[in-house]
């Protein structure tokens, strides 16, 4: 596993490129949520490639390593209300097809559980 530090950019596409991953499904409603995650973070053209291209590269075993790696890093790099508007994402990509797997119900608990110490 790669160990540099990613921006909270990167971290948050990683975190959300996993998401829409695990259930084995990649819906369009699911893009257009880490489309306008993409606009709101200005992701750049290189770093949206470069993170696309580690997060084609992972094995499913290997995406709960890899998404706390990502959520480690957005949250050394986010302040709490950042953390609470990427929350709002990773549920709406969860929800865009309407329906939540057992796979993705773990990754947010996951991301609930590291962040719940927040005030």
């Amino acid at each position: 596993m790669e160990e540099r530090t990613l921006t909270k950019a990167e971290a948050g596409y990683q975190m959300l490129q996993i998401l829409s991953a695990v259930d084995g499904h990649f819906s369009a409603e699911e893009d257009i949520i880490i489309r306008k995650f993409l606009v709101d973070y200005a992701l750049t053209d290189y770093q949206m490639e470069e993170e696309t291209e580690v997060i084609s590269a992972i094995e499913p075993e290997d995406y709960i390593l890899y998404f706390h790696k990502a959520m480690d890093d957005y949250y050394e790099d986010s302040t709490p209300e950042e953390r609470i508007r990427f929350l709002d994402y990773a549920v709406q990509l969860v929800k865009a097809d309407n329906r939540i797997t057992k796979e993705e119900n773990i990754f947010l608990n996951e991301l609930y559980d590291a962040w719940a110490h927040e005030d």
